[in-house]
This record gives structure tokens, C-alpha cells and sequence, in this order.
């Protein structure tokens, strides 16, 4: 076999190739431009022939999800296939280009091949750690008929598989919705993340001046946007660090000025709080966030993953931890009864437990590794 790269790392002289054309649009894209920011994201450029190195064959009858790409430019001699059909491949060597690449063309099952190991689609399951989960990434025929069926899919494969219950099970449907909508015109995840940041704004206002259920709605609507300029990233294959940097900025830093405006806003209503109890009650929202916070960081810094994907029960809490959206459920809870003072009485009170519950993390983490015992995550360990 010749022109063989080592195996284990992808080759420097890593090349894309595209097999066939085709017409369909997904996401507003053609499949080459999705396969060529695909491939962007890993530093790689799509090629023309073949020349030295090795190579990643791509079929472009074919849309799947970019979780496929980063398994294939990690397993050098891999094909991935649906239903014994090849759409991905990492060639080491020119000698199985051809053959796989005819097969392609032709939508014909793979013909044997020495020295290739053949993954099935159908068969196997991908950890992808940026979105804290591991499913059976999606990969079908891309054509007018289905692009539409298949937005949907690659929609849902974008979710974080752990995240808290609003983001999870109340924001899909809607965000879809406004998702699909951005990219049909042209709107950039950039153009939604500043929408929803004036939202944020106006809703801290709000709150200020005690209009809650104003300030509830303008805030549904930040929070909703603030699903869909990430979901519209990864969709339409556009992330960016600055896009990164804008848009988990104002999801770190804003949460406390929505509690301090509350806190503020209650002055206006028949239930004003007192200020010695205000400030305690601040001191603990403040204060407890930022332990959070810093607990989560340390977290992954010292294990090297996000503390809510180590065990069932720390991706279990997460979809009721004391961020923004379980907060908000709180506060909403409180205005259905007028009393945004108990809403916020509740919000401090489940911030410290929070807290507790992350100090416990750390503790029982640090213990286990000075027993010697792995902190790995549970999903690694579901393969």
C-alpha cells in the first residue's frame, strides 16, 4: 500500500474530496459549502484531485451531522457507512480512493478492501463533549424532498444534551421556528445574539421600574434568542469566537442585574422588601452565583470536563441548578400568586442550596481522585 500517513493523529497534509454535486439546499447552503465549513472547522480545505497525504472522501449525496466529520479525521483507514453504503472515508493511501469513491458515485454498497475498517452509521454511538452528550449522530440522503425533514434533524442534533429544563423541553419548538427563519434571511448568529442582548436590556429596565410581567415577556424573548443564535451557528456552520465570546458574555454576566432590578422593582408594589432584607437577600443571589460559577470552573479545570456531565444525578440537576431559566420559573411562579417578594425570597433561598449542592461536587470529585478512583463522565462510560 503506498502513500501511507501514520495512524492515531490526522496528517498535516490532510486534503478534503468531494464526490458528486448536488443541488439541494439545507440551511440555505449547498451540501459543498456545508462540507466546506465543515471542513474549516478543522483547519482543512476542500481539494480537487489527490496528490500526497491522506484524504477525507466525502459523498455529497449525503447530509450528516459534523460530529461524523471530526470521528472520521481522528480514525485514518475508517469508512463510515448507511445502510453498507460509503459517504465518509479517511483514505491513507491512493490505492482506496477509487473504490470508494466509485461506490459513492454509483450509491452502491462498499466492495472489500484490505486494510479498511467499515463503521455503520446504524451501529454506533459519538461522544461529543462540546454539546454534553452521546446519540447516534444522524447521516441520510440529502435531497429537495428531505432537506426540510432534515433541517429539523440536524436542529435537534445541535441541542446540548444536558442543560437546564426550559432550554430542554419548553424552547425547542419555538426556537426552531425563529431558527429557520434567521437563515432563510440571511441573519447572522452575530445579528440574533445583538437582538437578544437590547431584549436583555430592556427587560433589566423593566424589572427596575417594577412592570414584571412586561420585563417577563421581554425577557422570554431574550431567552428564547439566546437558543437560537446558537442553534443558527451550528446549523448553518458559522461559530465563531467572537460569537462565542459575545454570546456566553451576556449569559455569564447579566443574571445578577435581572435579580438587582427585581430587587429594586419590588418598591413599587403593595409587598416592598426592607432594605436590610434586600441586601442580605442580594448578598446571597450575588455571592452564590459567583461561587457557582467558580466551582463549575474549577471543576473543568481540574477534570478536564463540565461537572454536571460526571454522574447521572450532576446532569439530572442541571436542568433545575440555579441559573437563569430555573430562576425565572420561580419568579414567574411568584407573580401568579402577586407576590414577586416570595419570587425572590425563593430565587436567594435556592441559590445557596445550589451552592451546597456544588461544594458537595467538588468535595466527593477530590475525594474519589485521592482514592485513586477515574472522575470521568458517565457518557464516556455509557459507549
Amino acid at each position: 500500500m503506498g502513500n501511507n500517513v501514520s495512524k492515531g493523529s490526522p496528517s498535516a497534509n490532510m486534503r478534503v474530496i468531494a464526490v458528486g454535486d448536488n443541488p439541494a439546499l439545507m440551511w440555505g447552503l449547498t451540501a459543498r459549502e456545508r462540507l466546506r465549513r465543515i471542513a474549516a472547522t478543522h483547519g482543512l480545505e476542500l481539494a480537487d484531485t489527490a496528490g500526497e497525504g491522506s484524504f477525507i472522501i466525502v459523498d455529497l449525496a449525503y447530509a450528516f451531522d459534523p460530529a461524523w466529520f471530526r470521528f472520521i479525521v481522528k480514525h485514518p483507514d475508517h469508512v463510515v457507512t448507511r445502510e453498507s453504503r460509503p459517504f465518509l472515508a479517511h483514505c491513507t493511501s491512493l490505492e482506496q480512493i477509487d473504490p470508494i469513491s466509485d461506490a459513492m458515485r454509483a450509491n452502491a454498497p462498499l466492495p472489500p478492501l484490505d486494510d479498511v475498517t467499515v463503521f455503520p452509521q446504524e451501529d454506533g454511538e459519538l461522544l461529543n463533549p462540546d454539546l454534553r452528550k452521546r446519540e447516534r449522530a444522524f447521516a441520510e440522503q440529502l435531497t429537495p424532498q428531505s432537506a426540510h425533514a432534515l433541517e429539523r434533524t440536524s436542529y435537534f442534533a445541535s441541542y446540548k444534551g444536558v442543560t437546564d429544563l426550559l432550554t430542554k423541553y419548553l424552547w425547542p419548538e419555538w426556537a426552531l421556528v425563529l431558527t429557520r427563519l434567521a437563515a432563510r434571511i440571511g441573519m447572522t448568529p452575530n445579528m440574533v445574539t445583538a437582538i437578544g442582548a437590547a431584549l436583555c436590556v430592556a427587560a433589566t429596565i423593566l424589572f427596575y421600574h417594577g412592570w414584571y410581567w412586561s420585563g417577563m415577556a421581554v425577557g422570554l424573548g431574550f431567552m428564547v434568542l439566546d437558543t437560537v443564535d446558537g442553534k443558527l451557528a451550528r446549523c448553518t456552520i458559522t461559530s465563531s469566537w467572537w460569537g462565542n465570546i459575545f454570546d456566553h458574555g451576556i449569559d455569564l454576566i447579566h443574571p445578577p442585574f435581572w435579580w438587582y432590578a427585581w430587587g429594586i422593582g419590588l418598591a413599587t408594589t403593595e409587598h416592598p422588601m426592607n432594605n436590610d432584607v434586600l441586601l442580605a437577600v442580594m448578598i446571597a443571589v450575588v455571592a452564590g452565583y459567583i461561587l457557582q460559577r467558580f466551582i463549575e470552573g474549577i471543576f473543568l479545570r481540574m477534570f478536564r470536563m463540565h461537572i454536571h456531565v460526571w454522574r447521572p444525578f450532576d446532569s439530572w440537576f442541571r436542568l433545575i441548578t440555579a441559573r437563569r431559566n430555573p430562576n425565572m420559573v420561580l419568579l414567574f411562579l411568584s407573580l401568579l400568586i402577586a407576590r414577586p417578594d416570595l419570587g425572590l425570597l425563593a430565587l436567594a433561598a435556592w441559590t445557596i442550596i445550589s451552592l451546597g449542592v456544588h461544594i458537595v461536587q467538588l468535595i466527593q470529585a477530590l475525594h474519589a481522585r485521592s482514592k485513586g478512583i477515574a472522575v470521568t463522565s458517565w457518557l464516556e462510560e455509557a459507549a
